[in-house]
């Protein structure tokens, strides 16, 4: 497909999830020295229509998320310092159990991946991505019952 057709149909998904008075929201945590990275995240998934907010690190994730519902993570793999992925994710089902996530990272896909896709998260999406990549990985989870 497309990415406009892509675009257009995430797009058209959005508006109609929202007008059933459902919140899409998403937090995105990525590496702090990697803020450009977070930011173009950011500005992609606002520009298919969800509603982002952004942490720099995998503590902050766990604590926005402890005071925050969200509908989907998107988790980098490699934070640094700090926790990475995995234990990022670990710590968030250990509050939120089942909650939805898709994985990035800059490596091939590794155990530490594997692993979190055993806790529950979804895609894996090698970086760096496209807009319609994201988009897709992104609209697969939030569409899994």
């Amino acid at each position: 497909m497309a990415r406009d057709g892509l675009e257009a149909k995430v797009a058209e998904q959005t508006r109609e999830l929202r007008e059933g008075n459902e919140q899409l929201k998403e937090v995105i945590a990525k590496q702090k020295k990697a803020e450009e990275q977070r930011k173009l995240a950011t500005a992609m998934l606002t520009r298919l229509g969800y509603r982002v907010s952004s942490v720099s690190g995998g503590d902050e994730a766990i604590a926005f998320v402890k005071k925050t519902p969200v509908d989907l993570l998107v988790l980098d793999m490699i934070m640094d310092p700090g926790i990475d992925g995995l234990d990022t994710y670990r710590g968030i089902v250990g509050i939120r159990p089942g909650q939805k996530a898709v994985i990035v990272s800059g490596f091939s896909e590794t155990d530490r991946v594997n692993k979190a896709q055993a806790l529950g998260a979804g895609s894996y999406v090698r970086k760096p991505y496209v807009m319609e990549t994201i988009g897709t990985a992104v609209r697969r989870e939030l569409d899994m019952p």
